[in-house]
């Protein structure tokens, strides 16, 4: 069968996933169990689906007609570029998926510079046309810009524009929904107008893996494509790995896409995406050769990591309690587990047995993996978040980031100050139907923390993305707003009359009949400054009744902190502890004797 293999890139929430799905389900081999039908499909992992954002990339393969149509799903956000610059690799052409309400967007930019760099064909999909709202020809002048600005060729800049309703599943070629039946035109353009795989005829087999798979049975699989050759099972090949070191070894499965399921094949020829078995210690970016005649493919070369944070064993009171799994060496070999399959992510050792530092791409990067981690039962505790400085020719570099915020008008100056104090300069400002769209260019640093003030300063209303930009020169330092917390000064069972007294000073993080323990954060102090507060502390009965008996007060819903809110809430003295069933906030040094003799000590 004739090939081709495209990725479907996009801005989160642009219904990337559903047009896959409706891709799937009206090609001629797909089979859908009765459970999935209302499903996304693509998005299979419980972390995607929950956030309804793509994580991890994935494979599929249609037939249609004489042509199977290999789709690899790519994540939407910056934080997960070290998966996007592989799938790069591993496909001849793009989709490219675009809001017809809100144009292209911050991650569109991104992923579609990693497209345009590779040189790949890209057909433009205007989704969502049955909005009411929408607007596809402004949609398609924006994108024409943005292919300009990232530097398309001319062959890229002709890209042909496809108008489509994925929920409905239907496309055309116009917009006019009523005409459309069917998703079938954006696979005759797939087939028209995005290239079959290069072949080298005359080269040895060469397959690269981009991405890691583990199944209990033939153990870890690769991912990947064959640029020349044929790969059968049982066959001896050489496997090369990043340091040039080649070794002999025999495959034990080669497995090709059918729908979403790897099935079992005798032989996959060059230009398919397959998956491999029997080479244990394989990773991304290395090479499968010819036994005789090895030749590596080049490396695939992932941007570097700009955040990271300690992650360690739990050391709170309540640590063993709510985890199956809270040693160090539990904690160490999940590490390196994920160090296999997760390129952009390093795993650097401390003198502490139990202490390791983790970088990452982003913030999100690092708190899918912590998320991952206590839902398979870990118990782990991590410090702030904090960016990873260079020094390049005696200049101390920092990592820099382009924001674009979308915002109420009314908001707009509000906004504009509270970036201008992190450092934010801003690039460009838009206002369109009572919204402003403002770019700025901020340091790394200035954004940890800023969600949550953004969010309560926008009401909820505001919309904020960021991409790296790269390195530059150190921007200075910046007032950070310092945060006070209350902190538990007893441990045992929180009540409301604890609670009560508690809530005049600030904003609480938990309500009643929660275990806490001393050290513990369980709120925000109005003030800049620490407190210990009694939430444990009960009413004392007496056979009196008092003026005000009978009158009580009201108990506020306390703060729920999700993980990434308690991760920009942290200052540099405290931790988030993470285990299956909670995460809480505590301060790193729990004795608050012991607290105060190192800030004697700091002070001298």
């Amino acid at each position: 069968m004739q090939i081709r293999n495209i990725a479907i890139i996009a801005h989160v929430d642009h219904g990337k996933t559903t047009l896959v799905d409706a891709l799937l389900k009206q090609s001629d081999n797909f089979k859908l169990k009765s459970d999935e039908v209302n499903n996304l499909i693509m998005d299979s992992n419980e972390l995607e689906k929950e956030r309804g954002i793509t994580i991890f990339s994935k494979n599929a393969a249609i037939k249609h007609g004489d042509f199977k149509i290999n789709i690899v799903d790519t994540p939407g956000h910056a934080d997960f570029g070290g998966e996007v610059e592989r799938i790069m690799r591993m496909v001849d052409g793009v989709l490219l998926l675009v809001d017809a309400k809100e144009g292209p967007m911050p991650q569109t930019k991104f992923v579609l510079r990693k497209a345009i760099q590779a040189g790949h064909k890209i057909i433009l999909v205007i989704n969502k046309i049955d909005k009411t709202d929408a607007r596809p020809q402004w949609a398609l002048n924006q994108t024409f810009d943005l292919f300009i600005e990232l530097g398309a060729n001319d062959e890229q800049i002709n890209f042909p524009i496809i108008y489509a309703s994925a929920v409905a599943g239907k496309a055309g070629l116009d917009t006019d929904l009523a005409k459309m039946k069917n998703i079938e035109p954006l696979f005759g353009k797939i087939i028209e107008y995005l290239p079959e795989p290069k072949i080298e005829e005359n080269k040895p087999l060469q397959f690269l893996t981009v991405n890691l798979a583990y199944d209990n049975y033939k153990g870890k699989i690769a991912v990947g494509r064959i640029y020349s050759g044929v790969l059968k099972k049982g066959m001896m090949v050489s496997h090369i790995n990043r340091e040039g070191i080649i070794k002999k070894l025999q495959l034990t499965s080669v497995m090709g896409f059918n729908g979403l399921n790897r099935i079992d094949v005798d032989e996959a020829f060059a230009g398919d995406i397959v998956a491999v078995a029997g080479i244990s210690d394989i990773s991304i970016g290395e090479t499968i050769s010819d036994k005789d005649n090895p030749e590596a493919l080049p490396t695939i070369a992932i941007d570097e990591p700009t955040i990271k944070m300690t992650f360690g064993v739990n050391t709170s009171p309540f640590t063993g309690r709510e985890g199956e799994y809270s040693t160090s060496r539990n904690l160490k070999e999940r590490l390196e587990h994920e160090l296999e399959t997760d390129v952009a992510l390093k795993v650097t050792p401390t003198e502490s047995a139990d202490r390791w530092v983790v970088a990452g791409r982003g913030e999100l990067h690092l708190a899918i993996l912590i998320e991952k981690m206590r839902r398979e039962g870990y118990e782990v505790e991590v410090s702030k978040p904090q960016v990873i400085f260079k020094e390049v020719e005696g200049k101390l570099k920092e990592p820099m980031e382009l924001v674009s915020i979308e915002v109420p008008e009314k908001f707009s100056g509000t906004v504009i100050e509270m970036m201008g104090k992190r450092l934010g300069q801003m690039k460009d400002m838009k206002v369109d139907r009572e919204e402003a769209y403002m770019d700025f260019v901020i340091p790394t640093r200035g954004l940890i923390g800023i969600r949550n003030e953004f969010l309560m300063s926008t009401k909820g209303l505001g919309i904020m993305n960021s991409i790296f930009l790269g390195y530059e020169e150190y921007k200075g330092e910046f007032s950070s707003i310092s945060h006070g917390s209350l902190i538990a000064s007893e441990s045992g069972l929180s009540n409301s009359y604890g609670l009560i007294n508690a809530q005049s000073r600030g904003q609480l993080f938990i309500g009643p009949g929660i275990d806490v323990y001393k050290g513990m954060v369980v709120g925000q102090n109005a003030k800049a400054e620490d407190l210990m507060v009694n939430i444990c502390k009960t009413k004392e009965l007496t056979n009196f009744r008092t003026k005000n008996f009978g009158v009580q007060e009201q108990l506020e819903v306390p703060l729920q902190m999700t993980l990434e809110n308690a991760l920009d809430y942290i200052g540099e003295d405290e931790l988030v502890e993470a285990t299956p069933k909670n995460i809480r906030i505590r301060k790193s040094i729990l004795k608050e004797g012991d607290r105060k003799k190192i800030k004697r000590q700091d002070k001298k």
